[in-house]
């Protein structure tokens, strides 16, 4: 009986966010072959548990180099908590025509503007989804690996009317590079600025007077492919821009790792970081069927025993 009584309130719970178990298992990673003008040439993949309601929040999930959106949909997570919250999810791809690693053009001048190339592009596919699905424009969301982690600062750099909060995992600063040979100084580290240099990067690439997205910092300590001190700069960009200081309101840890908070005057969080001590070049995962569990070690997905797409979904407020 108790078991018919969980299953009950599981379903009755599924209902409330307009799907159910059975159908949310069903959704499959689907390619959208038309969205707009798509100046940047990417390709579009979406995932939407069935018979979603309207007013539902909606994710952007940014690979990174040598991947596609069918690495960063079950692997990392997210589509479990697409199910269980009720959350239509969208996946730009990188065309190899484009990059030949099939990284995002981060440093590239059309590709870090509002109104051009891949940031358009990516725009184009939240409008579709928007249009096609009833996506909440309150809780439009993005995180991203890599250089998804780089364009998903360009992305909330150059759309904070669009974007509530990010996430961006092991990558670098808004406008760190703008050329390929500074794309490989910042992989490296060694571009460094002032917290108010990093936060006129992000004020300059729209004129906004609204409060910047909230921004959830994920970087491993031994990463030898983007440098762990990218997630310092990343911090003072997104505090600067929130127009709050660098000194950590909470210091705590999260599955053992150090975790900071910083908070606005009024007591809110606007900007967290999470080192994950000895970890690499990756998004961390936690294999398993908890309740906090997720994903599978793949590729650039490292088991840590701690799932960052569960945390990022708390932060999004999923």
């Amino acid at each position: 009986m108790r078991w018919r009584g969980l299953k009950t309130f599981a379903l009755m719970a599924a209902a409330m966010v307009g799907t159910t178990a059975t159908d949310a298992a069903a959704a499959t990673l689907t390619q959208v072959a038309s969205f707009g003008s798509n100046p940047g040439n990417i390709q579009m993949f979406e995932y939407v548990p069935a018979n979603l309601a309207a007013g539902r929040p909606l994710v952007v999930v940014i690979h990174g180099c040598t991947q596609s959106a069918a690495d960063m949909d079950d692997e990392t997570g997210w589509t479990k908590w697409a199910d269980q919250y009720g959350v239509a999810l969208v996946f730009p791809q990188q065309q190899a025509a484009n990059n030949s690693s099939k990284c995002w053009n981060f440093f590239v001048k059309s590709d870090f503007q509002r109104g051009a190339g891949e940031p358009l592009s990516i725009k184009q596919q939240v409008d579709w989804m928007v249009s096609h699905h009833g996506s909440d424009t309150s809780r439009i969301f993005v995180t991203g690996l890599s250089s998804g982690a780089a364009m998903t600062n360009v992305m909330l750099a150059t759309y904070p009317d669009v974007f509530a909060a990010g996430a961006p995992l092991a990558g670098v600063p808004y406008k760190c590079a703008t050329t390929v040979g500074s794309s490989l100084m910042c992989n490296g580290g060694t571009v460094t600025k002032t917290p108010a240099q990093w936060g006129d990067l992000v004020r300059g690439a729209f004129s906004w007077s609204g409060a910047y997205p909230r921004v959830s910092i994920w970087h491993g300590t031994s990463d030898l492919t983007v440098n762990y001190g990218n997630l310092n700069e990343t911090m003072e960009q997104w505090t600067n821009a929130n127009g709050i200081d660098q000194t950590a309101d909470v210091s705590d840890t999260v599955g053992g790792f150090p975790h900071k908070v910083y908070k606005d005057a009024s007591g809110n969080a606007r900007v967290e970081t999470f080192s994950i001590t000895g970890m690499g070049h990756g998004q961390p995962v936690d294999p398993g069927t908890g309740a906090a569990q997720c994903g599978s070690a793949t590729g650039y997905n490292l088991d840590v025993n701690l799932c960052a797409s569960y945390h990022i979904a708390q932060w999004f407020g999923l």
